[in-house]
C-alpha cells in the first residue's frame, strides 16, 4: 500500500493514487495538472520523512472542479452597549484526483 502525507493549502492531507481530495483554490497549469508538496511518503514497510529524499518524490494530481464552500456566518454582540456585527465567509475551493505517486 502507498500512500503520502501532502501539503495543501495550510493544511495536510492524506492521499492515496484514485482518492478525490478537496483542496483550498489551487491554480492548475494549461493541461488542467497540479503537483503537491509531499510532507511524508510511505511504501509498504519503508517510511520517507526526510527533505532530501522527499524533493524526488512527485504527487501529481488532475483538477476535476472548481467549487466554494458553505457559507459561515460571523455575528458578535455585546449587551447593553448596542454593538453588533454580521459577516460573512465562503471558502474558494478546489476538487482534485490524484494521478500518481512516484
Amino acid at each position: 500500500m502507498v500512500y503520502a502525507v501532502v501539503r495543501a493549502g495550510g493544511r495536510q492531507e492524506k492521499v492515496e493514487v484514485g482518492s478525490i481530495v478537496v483542496l483550498d483554490r489551487i491554480a492548475a497549469d494549461k493541461d488542467g495538472n497540479i503537483e503537491l508538496a509531499p510532507v511524508l511518503l510511505v511504501d509498504g514497510d519503508t517510511i520517507t520523512h526526510d527533505a532530501k529524499s522527499l524533493a524526488k518524490v512527485k504527487v501529481t494530481a488532475e483538477v476535476l472542479s472548481d467549487l466554494r464552500g458553505p457559507k459561515i456566518i460571523i455575528q458578535k454582540f455585546k449587551n447593553k452597549t448596542g454593538y453588533k456585527k454580521r459577516q460573512g465567509h465562503r471558502s474558494e475551493l478546489t476538487r482534485v484526483k490524484i494521478t500518481g505517486i512516484k
